[in-house]
């Protein structure tokens, strides 16, 4: 078998850029040599985007930027083209055709649907979510909407624009009266809990709420929730599965970005305390939630469960970290699905949804 080129992408212009970084490294290592000719890309902080042919281990703490190997690139929308477009050192241009290409990229301008409308006009196959999928699934008012809408339960919330937020009296007098303290308070657009409060009273709501408009020009209020966190891996395209949860032994108070990446000591439990039966309808509801918001690859999902027995969707992630600490490969792991095979058949799913088969 011939073996496919595949551009990994990671960094970005997010909050999530160093936990990108980390994904990628784990992915670069899990690839196969003898499967892929692996072609590394970086987007910067500030969103140059660099083609990176140095060593792997300089991706995670950031050093690969002053690589002498980089050169600027971008992926062309020109489907002739069909992949990267690279400017060498000595001036003239290149282009490296793609088979796949793995976005390792997390939050905004990465899992928000806008890598993947570039990589729709370039014609590129691309693992992961599609454009709809992604940008619904990035902003949890949005997504929270729809899952209403498919009946799916999940804890009593509310959203607000920047606008809305300004006048607080009015906002705080409304939530209080519809959620009651404690309210976590989430930007709509973010992930990997980044700009996440939980306010216990008015004036850390104020806090809370200006915390996350630094992230977001819309703001998602949840009623807090004293219950187990899970979590599913879901893959698949129209036929999807999904592992049994695992969950997460927070040591925060709650799942915090410093509890995961930071100070590293919230604990996982593969498959979580829970019964056997509400085990099995916590998978359910995760693989309806994948179905009803239009997933295709993967997702993780997580949920909440009050009391061992009520269970309530939290949020859908369409790409979830990679890390030596992530649920999603730990989750694939424990089903059966190594590291390196999961990517064959993320990859195996991203050709067959764009329709190619490769011999």
């Amino acid at each position: 078998m011939n073996k496919l080129n595949v551009a990994l992408l990671f960094g970005g212009v997010s909050s999530e850029h160093e936990v990108s970084r980390v994904s990628a490294s784990t992915i670069a290592r899990a690839l196969k040599p003898s499967s892929y000719h692996l072609y590394t890309v970086g987007i910067t902080k500030d969103g140059r985007w660099l083609y990176y042919s140095g060593p792997i281990e300089k991706i995670a703490d950031g050093s690969w930027e002053q690589d002498p190997s980089c050169v600027p690139c971008m992926i062309s929308p020109d489907r002739s083209d069909h992949g990267l477009v690279l400017c060498r050192h000595d001036g003239t241009w290149a282009v490296l055709p793609m088979d796949v290409v793995v976005p390792a990229l997390h939050g905004k301008n990465g899992e928000d649907g806008t890598i993947q409308g570039l990589l729709e006009l370039a014609g590129i196959p691309y693992v992961g979510c599609g454009v709809l999928a992604s940008a619904v699934c990035m902003d949890k008012a949005v997504a929270n909407t729809l899952m209403d809408a498919a009946g799916i339960d999940r804890c009593a919330w509310d959203w607000a624009s920047r606008y809305e937020c300004a006048d607080f009296e009015a906002l705080e007098a409304r939530l209080a009266a519809k959620l009651g303290y404690p309210i976590f308070v989430k930007p709509a657009n973010a992930g990997s809990s980044v700009g996440i409060s939980k306010a216990t009273d008015k004036t850390e709501l104020e806090k809370a709420i200006q915390v996350a408009l630094a992230e977001d020009n819309k703001v998602v209020f949840e009623r807090f929730v004293q219950g187990q966190e899970v979590e599913c891996a879901v893959i698949g395209n129209e036929v999807c599965v999904s592992t049994r949860p695992g969950e997460i032994l927070a040591s925060e108070a709650f799942y915090t970005y410093e509890d995961k990446y930071v100070l590293g000591t919230s604990r996982t439990v593969i498959p979580a305390h829970l019964s056997e039966e509400v085990l099995d309808k916590v998978k359910a509801q995760a693989e309806k939630a994948y179905r009803a918001l239009g997933c295709e690859g993967l997702a993780r999902v997580d949920f909440f469960v009050e009391n061992g027995d009520t269970i309530l969707l939290n949020e859908i992630n369409t790409l979830p970290g990679f890390t030596s600490i992530s649920m999603y490969p730990k989750l694939m792991e424990d089903a059966g699905k190594p590291i390196d095979q999961l990517l064959d058949e993320l990859v195996a799913l991203a050709l067959q949804r764009a329709g190619v088969r490769h011999g």
